[in-house]
């Protein structure tokens, strides 16, 4: 894009001294269609309706909503109060061969930072009013902020395939006879796009109920778990001696859930960017924190605890089905009811999968003015198109797609958080060098930061989780010494992230120096 195109997409959108009184709906709507030329009768119909107009631009300050502040709680507790979530603690065992303590120790432990962290990301949407991935364009810069989305967009996407191949195979161990693994994943796919093609209202207004019927049924699952019998001390034997091997599988174990909480950071803000701008920092932070930390870390140890279950049946079950076939297993005792159970426990995952599609969407706009350009319930359609075919592709390899996605993810979301954050704290707030944000420069290229410094300080992140990381495919120099010599440790998202945090500041404030913004 040329810089006289990115001035005409910039003075498309407008600034918050435009409009000097509060919008209504439809005011938006009627603003919005307007972008879409021809297109615009329809597309004003629809948002009419009910489809959500509003894109990848800023909420201004006289369309925000003090009434959504609850919203961070419910939201993220309903997101993660799913499924999908039990099989992350279930990865300690089988495939680190952890014990329940060690496991359990790990999800909380590794669990509080990376919710930390998220937070910190979800306080800045009330502040701003943007998108995450629009606000990385105040540190890294237009280009920067291309880069991350195509990160994100991928992201959002993995997420989406295990939460298909999971609900699937949910649904399909209720009738194995009539459903086929396939058919399940299409059912779970089509039911979590219908929400998203409407957007954040009904989004949010599902989100806030969601997570107490859920949760009831995770209860339920710890009982009958109970009842099948706890062996806590079952892999004890299995764990590697304490030491370098022990503290490899940790580290490793530990990537993985880390990233299960930080994947939700290139998102944090796009759900809370309808806050007035003087929401309380703090009460964003401790309810996306709790939102994020109490049902991950719920969910997950359940799964590390049905893993200690030696009953030969539920052994198998989990060998032939995976943790759906495992959690079928344990619902088989109530019969009738426990495969209703099923059936809701598989169709919770279109909580965690809204999410997902709706924020694919935006951040296919982010991608720069001629997507953004395109509505965003169009890209929703293409995102769910993408993670339904891969679902269907993957869906015999949940674990190893789940064990590999979550590895990887927890890289790139230390460095882009860490340089975030780091923006935010050093050089925009008010005594900082740039003194805050001049949030209408927003989707102006030639205002943003040239973003140098975010691009590097993020390459220097990718080279910390190279020699850092411990994979089946690759073991880094770094890595290779904090575990088996054999597996390795993943120190990668450590790496990733103190290499960033150290480069960042300087490489900054150089830019600054030598570019003036």
């Amino acid at each position: 894009m040329s810089a006289e195109d990115s001035e005409k997409a910039y003075s498309s959108f407008p600034r918050d001294s435009d409009i000097p009184e509060y919008l209504g709906e439809r005011d938006v709507n009627k603003r919005t269609a307007e972008r879409f030329g021809v297109f615009a009768p329809v597309m004003e119909k629809l948002f009419d309706y009910g489809v959500e107009a509003r894109g990848v631009e800023r909420v201004l300050e006289n369309e925000r909503d003090p009434k959504l502040l609850w919203n961070n709680l419910f939201m993220w507790w309903s997101v993660n109060c799913v499924l999908t979530t039990v099989p992350i603690g279930a990865l300690a065992q089988a495939i680190f061969t952890l014990s329940f303590g060690d496991a359990c120790a790990t999800i909380l432990c590794f669990g509080a930072l990376g919710a930390a962290f998220t937070s910190g990301i979800a306080t800045l949407g009330p502040k701003t009013g943007l998108r995450t991935m629009v606000i990385v364009r105040f540190s890294s810069g237009y280009i920067g902020g291309i880069i991350y989305s195509i990160f994100n967009i991928l992201t959002q996407l993995g997420f989406a395939t295990t939460c298909v191949i999971l609900g699937g195979q949910t649904l399909a161990a209720v009738r194995p006879d009539t459903l086929s693994l396939e058919g399940g994943v299409a059912i779970v796919a089509v039911l979590s796009v219908i929400p998203c093609f409407v957007g954040y209202e009904l989004l949010h207004r599902y989100e806030r109920y969601v997570w107490a019927p859920i949760f009831l049924v995770m209860l339920f699952l710890w009982g009958l778990g109970g009842k099948a019998g706890y062996h806590v001390t079952a892999q004890k034997a299995l764990e590697d001696p304490a030491g370098r091997f022990l503290a490899g599988d940790v580290l490793s174990f530990g990537g993985i859930v880390f990233g299960s909480f930080t994947g939700w950071a290139p998102v944090a803000a796009d759900y809370n960017c309808k806050l007035p701008v003087d929401t309380s920092a703090w009460a964003v932070f401790l309810m996306t924190f709790f939102g994020l930390y109490i049902p991950i870390c719920f969910a997950s140890i359940l799964g590390a605890a049905l893993m200690t279950i030696t009953n030969p049946e539920y052994v198998a079950a989990y060998e032939d089905g995976s943790m759906g076939g495992l959690i079928a297993q344990v619902l088989t005792p109530w019969g009738g009811f426990g495969k209703f159970l099923l059936v809701v426990l598989a169709l919770s995952v279109i909580a965690n999968n809204m999410v997902n599609t709706y924020s694919t969407g935006i951040s296919i706009q982010a991608l720069g003015r001629p997507f953004a350009a395109v509505p965003r319930i169009f890209w929703t359609l293409v995102g769910f198109v993408a993670y339904t075919i891969a679902g269907i592709i993957g869906r015999e390899h949940f674990s190893v797609i789940l064990s590999n996605f979550l590895s990887i993810l927890s890289y790139w979301t230390a460095f882009f958080m860490i340089i975030t954050l780091e923006e935010h704290f050093i050089f925009r707030r008010k005594s900082g060098i740039l003194g805050g944000y001049n949030l209408d420069d927003w989707d102006s290229p030639s205002r943003l930061p040239v973003g140098v410094a975010g691009i590097l300080a993020g390459a220097c992140g990718v080279a910390g989780a190279v020699v850092g990381m411990a994979e089946v495919w690759y073991i880094g120099p770094v890595g290779v010494l904090a575990g088996n010599p054999e597996f390795g440790g993943d120190l990668g998202f450590e790496l990733a992230g103190a290499f960033a945090g150290v480069t960042y500041p300087l490489l900054r404030w150089l830019e600054i120096r030598l570019m003036g913004r």
